[in-house]
């Protein structure tokens, strides 16, 4: 049987778990990316602010607590609050299962949270995204027939959506590009090419080739934020638009996660598949302000700068690089992912 410990690290990506001292024995892995040092070790009176029911100074005070809801905060982290669930472990301990409660739409935009952060049973991506419909909803409702604004979102849902993968396409990249040119937003692009895809397609058949192109837009949905744009711009080539994100060291975390997910062995049609990924980034910050189809062909130069340099890996895109792909000494015509 599972240990409860590893038990908990697989189910509840935001508990904490203090032994008989006070001192935080394990973290979930959601902690990672909430900006602070691993706070394993350290007393957890140290680390979180009890902020209601009552405040503990002692490790006696905090088990007395056992099966209230606290309201705490990291101390660290003050702006972000939390729920959590009091649980006596039985061996002078305390387990403490953590939500975020109504901060939870400041936490996932501000460090960049995922379905992954989250429990698999926790509502709370699904909340968040009927939160933005209702409002898109309400605001569409006051200028446009219940009806008739329902066709037209449909048909607009269409005309924009990749029919074998569901992602965006290059209508809608196009189209955001020039809402980024009329806003202030700085933003993050990341072209990505599957490496070896064309073999797929050329031995096992283009239905395993469908399969593998489905298969890697799901990981790309389980790695990225609610706001960014995923877009299948054409065959095997994808475009990842992030408003927002400029951290080149968030950036480089995002990339390799998905060169490594999109990389993993997978069993497709029957098939034993083995693809790659190459990923080039052009970041709007890290340059002197250009219009966002200039950075797309950046981060273009970018990835072929990564293939060149051996493939599946991640480059960003530098003005030594140069703006057009002749200045990499590569053909002008795109590589075969190979």
């Amino acid at each position: 049987m599972i240990a409860a410990t590893d038990l908990l690290r697989a189910i509840r990506p935001l508990h904490v778990c203090i032994g008989p001292t006070g001192h935080i024995r394990q973290l979930g892995k959601s902690f990672s990316k909430l900006g602070i040092d691993d706070p394993t070790g350290r007393r957890f009176l140290e680390v979180f602010e009890i902020l209601r029911p009552s405040k503990p100074s002692s490790m006696s005070g905090l088990r007395d607590l056992a099966g209230q809801v606290l309201r705490l905060r990291l101390r660290e982290e003050p702006e972000i609050g939390f729920r959590g669930l009091v649980v006596d472990d039985q061996v002078n301990g305390v387990i403490l299962d953590l939500s975020f409660g109504i901060a939870v739409v400041d936490a996932v935009q501000r460090f960049g949270l995922t379905a992954q952060d989250f429990a698999a049973s926790d509502l709370v991506m699904e909340l968040l995204f009927l939160q933005e419909a209702k409002s898109s909803a309400m605001a569409a409702s006051f200028s446009l027939n219940a009806r008739l604004n329902g066709a037209r979102l449909a048909a607009e849902t269409e005309a924009l959506t990749d029919g074998l993968t569901g992602l965006h396409n290059r209508r809608a990249l196009d189209g955001a590009m020039v809402r980024l040119g009329q806003s202030d937003t700085e933003y993050a692009i990341l072209q990505m090419d599957l490496d070896r895809f064309k073999q797929v397609n050329d031995t096992l058949g283009h239905a395993v080739g469908d399969g593998v192109l489905k298969r890697v837009a799901v990981i790309l949905r389980s790695h990225t934020r609610q706001d960014d744009l995923l877009v299948r711009a054409g065959g095997d080539e994808f475009v990842i638009v992030c408003p927002g994100l400029t951290d080149q060291l968030r950036l480089t975390e995002l990339s390799t996660r998905l060169i490594s997910d999109i990389s993993e062995p997978a069993l497709i049609d029957g098939q034993d598949v083995t693809i790659g990924a190459s990923i080039g980034i052009a970041v709007s910050a890290e340059t002197a302000r250009c219009d966002p189809t200039t950075q797309l062909s950046h981060a273009d130069v970018a990835l072929y700068a990564a293939k060149r340099s051996g493939r599946g890996q991640h480059r960003f895109w530098s003005t030594d690089m140069g703006d057009s792909l002749a200045t990499l000494d590569l053909p002008v015509s795109h590589p075969q992912s190979s």
